[in-house]
């Protein structure tokens, strides 16, 4: 599980909630990605998103196929049986409500022959109530953050690329030590070889930092740390009528700068330098249009430098099998469960080990509202790169209500229980957020946001709350 490091998250170009399974063929809404009614184009690209003070980060996002073969531990939704030939169209109110592209909303675009570009800028200001995320030495600050953003991707019938070009800069009125810049080039394509048999990849490099009070950041550091950041993924995926099997490899190279302590030392994290190998492999069976199987096994080896004393390699693997239900567009989610163990070479550290669950539902009563529970249990790491194991449950409820065709309202709240290894410590971690978003027209945007995160430790020097509250603005075209 990748916590506070590279995750790997999905842009929807207004993807169905029932996205077929069939992978994309010649003329196919797949293939012609510049349309706004495209059905189910979940794009998998490397984003490192810090999880704040959770081990599991509180998203209920769901990556359609083929995308879910890259992520095989990420639900997948049922596929659509019917005859392509007579297949309805999807409207914009049958799609998830922060997913939906209602008419006079969506991008415009610049298109270039068969290129179609994206260009994007947001910016906004954030207060934060503490920003070291301290128990003792609680500051309060506020800061403007930048994010401009360009993505290209093809109109082609066959095959496909989508690139995107993105920067995020957070500068404090008060705590330079905090500011921080981020930059990533990320990279995502297919390649058919067959109508039922493609070859997939995505591509990241970056340079991101760690924030200050995530988990694996230094507990005593008043800066981000910062990081290089390369990954890559490749998997071929294949179907067999209502079978759909898939394996693929991924490596993730990471090189770490160096921090500050409150003390004005440095802290130096080149132990936390190397690389992970991962082979990953899923099967998904549609029994019918409302239930299927899935099984999902994924295995690493792990090289990190460590220290003189202690090196931090290990082996581990993590499987999950279970069922994918869903009732039309009332009822959708995923139930499994399966075993982890993670294998250090340092006998001080030993073995992390122990049973994994997991389940996700999305219930839609009306067509304006979308009600998202999730609940997880894993054996893991603070990070990839960390010797710290942690026992994490989490159980998360969210709602997205659309007030208008142009305001969407989202509410959510989590509550999340770790047990240490190693150490004798217990958190437990309570966060809500809730944010509104107005849609001025096809070119502009405003949402203003409420986070709140409260960690209650054992260890008091890991315990704080925070409240963040913040505006963007957003244009595109």
């Amino acid at each position: 599980m990748k916590s506070s490091v590279a995750l790997i998250v999905l842009e929807e170009i207004g993807s169905r909630k029932r996205a077929s399974l069939t992978l994309p063929r010649r003329g196919s809404k797949f293939a012609r990605l510049g349309k706004a009614q495209l059905p189910a184009t979940a794009l998998i690209l490397g984003l490192a998103a810090p999880s704040n003070a959770q081990v599991i980060p509180s998203t209920t996002e769901q990556l359609s196929a083929p995308w879910n073969a890259q992520r095989v531990f990420e639900p997948s939704t049922l596929p659509d049986l019917a005859d392509p030939e007579t297949r309805n169209e999807i409207q914009p109110e049958d799609m998830p409500v922060r997913k939906r592209q209602q008419p006079g909303y969506e991008p415009v675009g610049i298109r270039a022959g068969s290129w179609m570009f994206s260009p994007k800028l947001m910016s906004g200001a954030l207060y934060d109530s503490n920003v070291f995320s301290s128990n003792t030495t609680k500051r309060s600050d506020i800061a403007a953050v930048v994010e401009p953003s360009l993505r290209a991707h093809t109109l082609w019938e066959r095959h496909g690329l989508d690139l995107k070009l993105d920067a995020q800069s957070t500068i404090y009125n008060e705590n330079s030590s905090l500011d921080q810049t981020n930059a990533r080039l990320r990279g995502n394509g297919w390649f058919d070889i067959a109508h039922d048999l493609a070859v997939l990849a995505n591509v990241q490099i970056a340079h991101l930092n760690e924030g200050v009070g995530t988990l694996s950041s230094p507990v005593n550091a008043i800066s981000p740390t910062p990081y290089d950041l390369f990954s890559g993924d490749l998997t071929v995926r294949k179907e067999f009528n209502r079978l759909t099997t898939s394996v693929g490899m991924r490596v993730d190279s990471y090189d770490f700068g160096q921090t500050r302590a409150q003390d004005g030392s440095i802290i130096n994290q080149d132990g936390r330098d190397g690389q992970i190998y991962s082979l990953h492999s899923r099967v998904d069976y549609a029994f019918s249009p409302v239930l299927g199987w899935f099984a999902g096994v994924e295995g690493n080896q792990r090289n990190i430098r460590g220290t003189p004393a202690q090196t931090l390699d290990s082996q581990g693997y993590r499987a999950l099998s279970g069922f994918t239900v869903g009732f039309g567009n009332l009822l959708s989610g995923e139930f499994g469960a399966g075993y982890a163990q993670q294998r250090f070479d340092a006998a001080s550290i030993g073995t992390i080990e122990g049973p994994a669950y997991r389940a996700m539902l999305t219930w839609r009563p009306t067509r304006m509202l979308d009600v998202h529970f999730k609940a997880e249990q894993i054996v893991t790491q603070t990070s990839d790169t960390s010797s710290t194991g942690v026992l994490a449950n989490a159980f998360q409820l969210g709602v997205d209500y659309e007030l208008r065709r142009n305001v969407i309202v989202s509410l959510a709240g989590g509550y999340e229980n770790d047990r240490f290894f190693g150490q004798q410590r217990k958190d437990k971690v309570t966060t809500s957020d809730a944010r509104i978003k107005y849609l001025m027209n096809r070119y502009g945007s405003i949402s203003v946001f409420h986070r709140y995160t409260d960690r209650n430790s054992d260890s008091p020097a890991f315990s704080f709350d925070k409240h963040q509250v913040g505006i963007n603005v957003t244009a595109q075209f």
